[in-house]
């Protein structure tokens, strides 16, 4: 019995798959994606992998949680998989071609495959998109708690690297020359770890002990800037392919460390404060923002970014964005109910939300476009119409409604691992969202097959 469920589920999911990446619009955004300008791949070499098989590879690895090598090897053993995936007889790929395949996508196409896959639910009735709920949620970048030593000791950990690096470049041979290779990891480890052992003790004299190892912290950085200063110039004459990466590397991460450094003696040694928007919290996720939303900790301060969610009837996610910063809630509204009509063609019969999205501004603009049911809590004090207008039936089953949306999130921070990116810089962190979602959403499609008893090909017809 639980074979047959299985293998149910298994046709479904390929018959939901073959709908949406045998669309023509999404091949041809895949193939401008996979294919570049100056490649060759389409007249010469051997055959590349399959668009579909690529897309549907990065649906199952999220749909089932797994690592890109753990992948190409259950989908290479597997039949039913391989069916799945498309795959069939042909050769697995290895997971490196996997993985980097799926990084070529850009974010404008995932969002394309998004929206076939919400126009496919709609088809088979999973939704018809007269309800609508909005909601936002953090999802974290993959990094280390920041304070002012630990990014000085990642600053003093990358920079002597390269110098390592470049001085296996350009060979220094004399005495003076090799001065300005110097490691000074070490030296920069032994002083954030006393930092943070006064930290942890919490003495009365901490601060004051803790400010003179920073002056050595930041004399130590400040020295591998200037080494750098004088490494790149040299890098610059030469043409070989390890002097221009390295000279790449001290371009990228140079500025971001000066930041660092100038942040540091603002905060610490001069006691004024850094506004959110300019701080550096990782030298190896710049884009990540300083998020506070009140929470209670250790969720007080967040590091990552605020995602904007916006679902329908039915279970589907017709709408994800990532926002910049730290914006509020309240003017996310309108630009959902714009996407919203531009998806389905109409706006939707209800919105709900919670406290932080209320405006009048929002109920306006909501009641403007066509929506009959604006159900959004307004915070604080109330008037006496106002309060019997939230005590209306429609209004509290809205809210009941808009419950479902912090559960729809919960199952994506847990079951597809948007609780925090594992995927590198901000395109990375698109590819992750993205794909959760349409990982989700797909499911959701297959379950609402299944527990119809209908295929795909009987609704479509």
């Amino acid at each position: 019995m639980q074979r047959a469920q299985r293998d149910a589920k298994l046709r479904q999911l390929h018959d939901v798959l073959a709908a949406v990446f045998d669309d023509p619009q999404v091949q041809l955004a895949m193939r401008h994606d996979l294919l570049r300008a100056d490649s060759q791949a389409t007249w010469n070499g051997r055959p590349a992998l399959p668009l579909v098989v690529t897309g549907c590879l990065a649906v199952v690895r999220r749909l089932m949680g797994w690592s890109y090598r753990v992948l190409a090897e259950q989908v290479n053993v597997s039949a039913g998989w391989r069916w799945v995936c498309q795959v069939y007889d042909q050769l697995m790929p290895n997971f490196r071609t996997i993985r980097d395949r799926e990084a070529l996508l850009r974010p404008k196409t995932l969002a394309l495959i998004q929206t076939t896959v919400v126009h496919v639910g709609q088809a088979v009735g999973v939704t018809s998109g007269t309800r609508l709920r909005v909601d936002s949620s953090v999802t974290e970048s993959d990094i280390h708690y920041p304070t002012d030593s630990s990014l000085l000791n990642d600053a003093a950990r990358v920079l002597s690297r390269l110098v390592c690096q470049a001085r296996a470049v350009l060979n220094p041979q004399t005495a003076a020359d090799k001065v300005w290779f110097r490691d000074r990891h070490r030296q920069a480890r032994r002083l954030a770890r006393q930092i943070g052992q006064l930290a942890r003790k919490g003495r009365k004299n901490a601060e004051k002990s803790s400010l003179k190892w920073y002056r050595q912290l930041l004399q130590v950085v400040t020295a591998l800037v200037a080494q750098v200063a004088y490494i790149q110039p040299r890098l610059a004459r030469l043409t070989s392919r390890a002097a221009l990466s390295v000279h790449e590397m001290f371009t990228t991460y140079l500025p971001l460390v000066q930041r660092v450094i100038a942040q540091t003696e603002q905060r610490v040694l001069h006691g004024r404060s850094v506004a959110a928007t300019d701080k550096v919290v990782s030298l190896f996720e710049p884009h990540t923002a300083i998020i506070c939303r009140g929470k209670a900790k250790p969720k007080d301060t967040e590091f990552g970014h605020k995602i904007w969610y916006a679902e329908v009837d039915g279970g589907l996610i017709s709408e994800y964005r990532i926002l910049p910063g730290n914006p509020p809630d309240a003017q996310q509204l309108r630009p959902s109910l714009k996407t919203h009509r531009r998806l389905f063609g109409k706006a939707p019969r209800e919105v709900s939300g919670d406290r932080g999205i209320y405006s009048p501004e929002n109920e306006r603009a909501a009641r403007a476009v066509g929506v009959r049911r604006v159900s959004l809590p307004k915070p604080g004090g109330k008037s006496k119409r106002r309060q019997r207008r939230e005590r209306q039936a429609w209004f509290r089953a809205a809210q009941r409604f808009r419950n479902g949306i912090e559960g729809r999130i919960s199952h994506l921070r847990r079951a597809r691992g948007l609780t925090r990116c594992r995927n590198h810089g901000l395109p990375g962190l698109e590819r992750w969202i993205g794909w959760g979602i349409i990982a989700n959403n797909l499911a959701v499609i297959v379950t609402h097959l299944n527990q119809r008893h209908v295929a795909l090909s009987d609704v479509l017809s």
